[in-house]
């Protein structure tokens, strides 16, 4: 169901694009992500911080692409999104020595420091992987290849997610083990 929700406002932008142009899909875009947010808060009463963060970085970068028309805007959004977290993720790690990925999901995962250590570095990687493919797609195809990007480029994150899965699923696996054994 949370996927569902995560895939509406960009099945909607690719829909809007290929039934309109690319500033009637970044109206869509806006009006989905805001719909979205919308949800997300109904059903957790509340939002995280890249909720607030993607719906903000949404409507400034819409916006921006809709008053001045130049799509460049809209297309660089991710990238400006996946480079930020990526930014973020590791200042905490390296300079202010907090892993924020442990705050936030640490009362859900038991896992060891250090794999939450190298899980928050695959997530840096996995941000600045994101960042950079979107940045070379909108940098050098058409609107129209980017758009397209954008709906099978959602293989990525599929992707990311279960390989993070099967990587933390070995030390679940020994916590749920050592608590059944006692």
């Amino acid at each position: 169901m949370r996927f569902l929700i995560d895939f509406f406002p960009i099945a909607l932008f690719v829909a809007a694009y290929k039934f309109g142009d690319i500033y009637t899909a970044t109206g869509v875009l806006m009006a989905a992500t805001v719909v979205q947010t919308g949800i997300i808060y109904g059903i957790d009463k509340r939002l995280q911080t890249l909720q607030k963060v993607t719906l903000l970085l949404v409507l400034v970068f819409g916006a921006l692409t809709l008053l001045l028309h130049d799509e460049r805007f809209i297309k660089w959004k991710p990238t400006v999104l996946y480079a930020s977290m990526a930014i973020v993720l590791a200042a905490a790690l390296w300079v202010w020595k907090k892993n924020f990925l442990q705050i936030l999901l640490g009362s859900q995962l038991n896992l060891p420091a250090p794999v939450w250590s190298r899980l928050t570095v695959i997530w840096i990687a996995y941000f600045l992987f994101m960042a950079a493919i979107n940045g070379y797609v909108a940098a050098y195809y058409s609107t129209e290849d980017w758009v397209n990007f954008k709906l099978w480029g959602y293989v990525f994150p599929v992707v990311f997610i279960i390989g993070q899965g099967l990587y933390i699923a070995r030390y679940l696996k020994s916590d749920t083990e050592a608590g059944t054994g006692s």
